[in-house]
């Protein structure tokens, strides 16, 4: 496929490769949740007083007895030492959709030069990393580093098993000494315990009395690629942006849907089921995986569990398929748009609320115009995306998600709410003042005897919508394949508890005056449809009639980057909506803006700087040498009286004029220095640095298709997205 010895190299090196087989694993019973200190091996390792405290604090939020968190401490220690463990480690999840860790020996040294293994209830409820050196949006500064990690109860500790030897994992929530939150956990935990305070009163209102607490949950389905680490570590931008920066779109494409759910490669097979079987040990549920859209691009899928575990599983998730990838030889890539011109990749973050009392509390069963409990619960998340969707753009908005929102690929940037025929019709019908009898899907029969008859769902599924109803859950889509769970999950809840405590506020007084259930929710929820039902959408969201109608007719926002997206954080009504919910306070919420603005700026500069130097240095060198060739050839054809066409050099003369013309623009605006807000930085970058990056990329990526394949430096799109 090349002439270039480099990448013929490593094209020889991959397709010489011994043949990928599945070997033979465990039972999943055996080998389930066999490295998680969770409360089925709690139970055998604690006495029945101190099991039934932390398991009550599991389960409730009740909190835990300093005395119960010592022998949870010692137990823990002996099953971890058994497991081959001489460290423990604190994991905690700064602002930045990483994972920390820092390790300690359980080592402790006695007077008669000897050495014990230790660990007491006071190691596990708190360490004490650096809190300046990691983001904090100025809520710390250099001179004042105190951070603390402390021990979440309700996130499972496990052992990490790596080459190196195996290490104790603690969940943990990170702050600054003097209390604020520098983490993306503490503000989860708070979003949850409010949605929970809000969702009780609601239920009680309802009649209810055997309220267990409520709690968010999540099932995240994770995108991404895989390229060949031969080709890879021959991309600098691969390397440290995470996309690439040049590459011209190969002769096909994914123009014939013939890679999503097609037969996996059994080398990616391989990888598959060794990193599936590291996440069943680690009691993580991974239920579904295959082809996606694009060529070279994967999807696994998890099955639902509570918001925290679940984020913290995510989080671990994308630490192990890096890992795990290394090993078998690829490269995973997680960033959203790392091929331009084939599908991004996303993380759709399905989410729902209920409890072991009342249940799912978004699942409509089989006569949703009859389960009032869903109509309201699904109501207060219409009026949250409608008043928030701001929020959740800013939420989601990065550098690398930019490239992916708004494309026919994915969620536009305006955020609407799917309901599906059905629900749309009842919350319409309430819109009218009344409910009536919800349509049913019917039955599908296909006419074929072989084929059993089965009912077909109420509503169709729609993959334009952001944030879209799926039968018993809502699916925000728009979230981006790198990111942590978290942030999303935050403003979830936290928007979800802002109207249930509307909705209850509503909701007393028609009780009140003798209205039955049944006539105060109607009343309630035609108030709420008729201020905030604009939101509701069933049509295609990538028209341009919808972008149209949406902004000029219903008063949606369209908030196409990150630079448009997250001054939002900003705004009086968000900083409202966390400070009251007690989720975030103003001076948290502001070190978000900081953190992330920063980040955004940080990113968009150094892929500049990137972009110059691959330019400069591969790109520009290589396509002169083909123009000397080229010249030499004409030339010396010449003196033999044959005339060369030169229309192939005079454009190849162009271009490399064009690139050090572009190359040149783009160095001058990364000058530009003295800004008088961050919110300015970020529009620069958005509107002056962008475009200057993507005009010496078409320079680029025009050469490539006339450079000699021999002298093209970088490994090419069909090669990295086919060659397996």
């Amino acid at each position: 496929m090349s002439a270039n010895p480099g990448r013929q190299q490593a094209i020889n090196t991959i397709t010489n490769r011994a043949p990928s087989t599945v070997t033979p694993t465990d039972y999943l019973g055996d080998i389930w949740a066999e490295d998680v200190f969770d409360l089925r091996r709690m139970e055998w390792a604690l006495s029945k007083t101190a099991f039934k405290s932390i398991k009550k604090t599991v389960q409730t939020g009740e909190p835990l007895d300093p005395a119960t968190a010592d022998v949870v401490a010692a137990a823990m220690k002996e099953w971890a030492v058994s497991k081959g463990a001489k460290f423990f480690s604190h994991v905690f999840y700064p602002m930045t959709n990483i994972t920390a860790e820092k390790h300690d020996g359980f080592i402790v040294t006695n007077s008669d030069g000897g050495a014990i293994t230790e660990f007491s209830g006071s190691l596990l409820i708190k360490g004490e990393p650096d809190g300046s050196s990691f983001p904090n949006g100025s809520l710390r500064m250099t001179n004042a580093a105190r951070g603390y990690t402390a021990w979440d109860p309700t996130s499972p500790a496990y052992i990490m098993h790596t080459d190196n030897g195996a290490t104790l994992m603690i969940p943990s929530v990170f702050m600054s000494w003097t209390g604020e939150a520098l983490d993306k956990k503490i503000p989860l935990l708070r979003s949850n315990a409010a949605m929970n305070k809000a969702g009780q009163e609601v239920l009680k209102l309802m009649g209810e009395s055997d309220i267990a607490p409520l709690n968010s949950s999540c099932g995240a389905e994770q995108e991404y690629f895989l390229v060949d680490a031969n080709f890879a570590n021959s991309r600098p931008d691969l390397l440290l942006a995470g996309r690439t920066l040049f590459g011209a779109p190969p002769p096909k494409g994914q123009e014939f849907d013939d890679h999503y759910f097609g037969a996996i490669p059994a080398r990616v097979q391989v990888f598959m089921q060794d990193f599936e079987d590291q996440l069943y040990k680690l009691g993580i549920p991974a239920k579904t995986h295959h082809n996606e859209v694009a060529p070279g691009q994967f999807e696994i899928a998890p099955y639902f569990e509570a918001a925290n575990v679940a984020a913290d599983h995510q989080q671990l998730m994308m630490t192990l398929m890096k890992a795990t990838a290394k090993k078998h030889g690829f490269m995973l890539l997680l960033h959203e748009k790392p091929f331009a011109g084939v599908n991004g990749s996303g993380k759709h973050v399905n989410w729902s609320v209920g409890n072991s009392t009342q249940g799912n509390l978004l699942d409509p069963g089989s006569t949703p115009h009859e389960n009032l409990l869903f109509l309201l619960f699904c109501g207060a998340v219409i009026r949250g995306v409608h008043l928030h969707g701001p929020l959740l753009r800013a939420v989601i908005a990065t550098a690398s998600n930019d490239h992916r929102l708004g494309a026919n690929e994915a969620p536009p940037a305006i955020l609407s709410v799917y309901l599906g025929d059905q629900l749309e019709q009842v919350f319409n019908d309430i819109k009218e003042g009344n409910i009536h009898t919800s349509a049913g899907g019917g039955e599908m029969d296909l006419g074929l005897s072989q084929i059993l008859k089965f009912e077909r769902d109420p509503g169709d599924r729609n993959r334009t919508s952001p944030f879209a109803f799926t039968g018993n859950r809502f699916e925000f889509r728009a979230v981006g394949s790198s990111q942590s769970v978290s942030g999303p999950l935050v403003a979830m809840n936290t928007m979800l508890a802002d109207s249930l405590n509307w909705i209850a506020a509503e909701l007393e007084p028609a009780l009140e005056g003798g209205a039955s259930q049944a006539e105060a929710v109607v009343k309630v929820l035609k108030k709420l449809m008729n201020e905030h039902g604009n939101v509701v959408f069933g049509g295609d969201g990538y028209s341009e009639e919808w972008h149209r109608i949406a902004v000029e007719e219903r008063g949606l926002k369209n908030i196409p980057t990150t630079a448009d997206a997250l001054p939002a954080l900003r705004e009086a009504s968000v900083v409202e909506l966390f400070s009251s919910t007690g989720v975030l306070s103003p001076l948290e919420l502001e070190s978000r803006f900081e953190v992330y603005a920063e980040q955004y700026i940080l990113s968009i500069e150094v892929e500049a700087k990137l972009v110059i130097d691959m330019a400069r240095t591969m790109i520009y060198p290589a396509s002169n040498a083909y123009l000397a060739e080229l010249a030499a050839t004409a030339q010396n054809l010449a003196a033999l009286g044959v005339e060369l066409d030169s229309s192939i050099a005079k454009a190849v003369a162009a271009q490399i004029n064009q690139l050090s013309t572009t190359i040149a623009n783009l160095e001058e605006v990364m000058g530009r220095e003295g800004f008088a807000s961050t919110e300015e930085h970020m529009q620069f970058c958005a509107t002056e640095i962008l475009p200057r990056m993507n005009e010496v990329r078409a320079a680029a990526d025009t050469l490539e298709g006339y450079v000699a394949d021999e002298l093209w430096p970088l490994p090419k799109y069909q090669e990295m997205l086919y060659i397996k």
